[in-house]
């Protein structure tokens, strides 16, 4: 018999943190104890589903979704939730599960806290009071929203509230508020230094990494934080790093926030704002850096970029990687195009310093790979295809036999039935009979596991016969191939390449 699943789901936002009625432990309490008293107890299969930190005004939470696809693959009977805004507070979108979703897949949903079930509204959702429920939990949410971002943002006025994470060069002191860190503060006054005095990022990372002063990962790693990845770091600092601290106002002792909006409520996605909509600061925290200094360099700045760059599109755009520090290659698109490691560029010692490999050279080995590789695999069968007339032919052998065999053992039945054979001869003969049908139903299952085997490896051959007519076709590297066979391509300083493929047994 089929279990009967049941799904509890439990959603925290972080405003619910305050209410203990709200906790995770409280709600799944709650939820056990229902099902538990459900008559379909007894042949149940109880699954939990937690969201622990996430706003209930919209679905965009990974165990709701995981949820919801259970239901649409049929995998789900009931699902029991604390009340209706831990679902969701939205109530277009809760309504249309309620209404929609959940019946079409005969999943009945029952909230506790509302003392709904919809095993009571047949034909029904539940009408205007479950309707205004769910209202009031979306007016509810959106009130506490404009609620929370009003103090917050009376608070940006006040310059009292402020990001629990510090820029390089300053700490938390013990009041909680920003004050300048020594030893990384010296370090932001050198930049900038180096900058007024007309070095551009490329030369002040060189300069940094002379020095051996640390990146900021590797600063905030060996003093125990480790949120940011250093493996690839190699002690040198990254161009864009550096520009991003050079805007940076926040180092003459202007905070500035508030700078992004939600685009809408309980979501994640954000727009920059006008500067005009920005809450800054004056004189909010210990300046590192003067303010005319800060203005010389943003003059200094404005010359080195680029504003109306063009975004270029390229052959081998994002797959090509150094294969020594492992980071993406830049391509300088000149009239002979190359690829090559800025990375390594401050690092005179470093393997790949200097690396650089022009972008027709580099597409032209890549293609001639590609066809040295389905010629070593295509060599194997001449043909391009995989016999399978002796598979077949072994099985239907091996059908007739088993059927010949299964005819004896009727054979021998209706012969002890009609009093020609005695019991014991019919048991010794059956039985011989069953040993050997079990044995040819070994050799057939062996037989057919060859058989699927041969015709993957057919499949698999036919694919690369298409691929290699494609490449004879080409006559050279094109898009369509790149897209369909390449995910990575490694360069080495000794222009040697490697290959990481989409389709991995391809040339297995």
């Amino acid at each position: 018999m089929q279990k009967y699943v049941i799904a509890l789901y439990i959603r925290l936002s972080i405003e619910d943190y305050k209410y203990d009625s709200m906790s995770i432990e409280n709600q799944r309490l709650v939820l056990n104890e229902y099902a538990a008293a459900m008559p379909e107890a007894l042949n149940s299969e109880v699954l939990e589903f937690v969201d622990n930190g996430y706003s209930g005004t919209n679905f965009e939470r990974p165990q709701v979704q995981k949820l919801i696809e259970m239901v649409r693959e049929n995998r789900i009977d009931c699902i029991i939730v604390k009340d209706f805004s831990r679902f969701g507070r939205n109530s277009i979108e809760t309504g249309y599960f309620l209404e929609r979703v959940f019946p079409l897949f005969h999943t009945r949903f029952i909230s506790v806290s509302d003392d709904y079930d919809s095993d009571n509204y047949k034909g029904d959702t539940g009408g205007m009071d479950v309707a205004f429920k769910y209202l009031i939990s979306e007016y509810y949410s959106r009130d506490m929203s404009t609620k929370t971002k009003s103090a917050k943002y009376a608070k940006m006025q006040r310059g009292e509230y402020q990001s629990t994470i510090c820029p390089y060069g300053y700490r938390k002191s013990a009041d909680g508020r920003m004050e300048p860190d020594p030893e990384a503060a010296g370090v932001v006054q050198l930049i900038f230094q180096l900058a007024a005095e007309g070095k551009n990022a490329p030369s002040i990372a060189g300069e940094l990494h002379r020095r051996s002063i640390p990146t900021p990962g590797e600063y905030k790693a060996a003093r125990g934080n480790h949120t940011h990845d250093i493996s690839r770091t190699g002690g040198i600092w990254c161009e864009t790093t550096i520009g991003r601290l050079l805007s940076d106002e926040r180092y003459t002792g202007t905070y500035i926030i508030g700078k992004r909006a939600v685009l809408e409520v309980g979501g994640n996605h954000s727009r920059l704002k006008d500067r005009s909509k920005w809450y800054i600061i004056p004189d909010h925290h210990p300046a590192i850096v003067e303010k005319a200094l800060f203005d010389q360099v943003q003059e200094t700045v404005r010359r080195f970029s680029q504003p109306h760059k063009k975004q270029r599109d390229y052959l081998l755009k994002g797959i090509v990687f150094c294969g020594c520090c492992e980071h993406a290659l830049s391509y300088t698109a000149y009239k002979n195009a190359y690829f090559s490691c800025r990375h390594s560029k401050a690092d005179i010692y470093s393997p790949c310093h200097g690396l650089k490999i022009y972008a027709k050279e580099l597409e032209h080995v890549i293609f001639q790979t590609l066809k040295a590789q389905l010629e070593a695999v295509l060599s194997i069968h001449a043909n391009g295809r995989i016999c399978l007339d002796a598979v077949t032919t072994e099985r239907t052998e091996y059908e007739k036999q088993m059927e010949a065999l299964e005819d004896s053992k009727q054979s021998l039945f209706e012969q002890y039935v009609m009093g020609e054979i005695d019991v014991e001869t019919y048991k010794s003969e059956k039985a011989a009979c069953d040993a050997a049908i079990l044995k040819i139903k070994n050799a057939y299952a062996a037989i057919l596991a060859q058989a699927k085997q041969k015709r993957e490896e057919q499949d698999r051959q036919s694919s690369r016969t298409e691929i290699a007519k494609a490449l004879t076709d080409a006559n050279g590297l094109t898009q369509e191939l790149v897209n369909l066979l390449i995910e990575k391509v490694y360069v080495f300083p000794d222009k040697r390449i490697e290959i990481a493929y989409k389709i991995q047994d391809l040339f297995d």
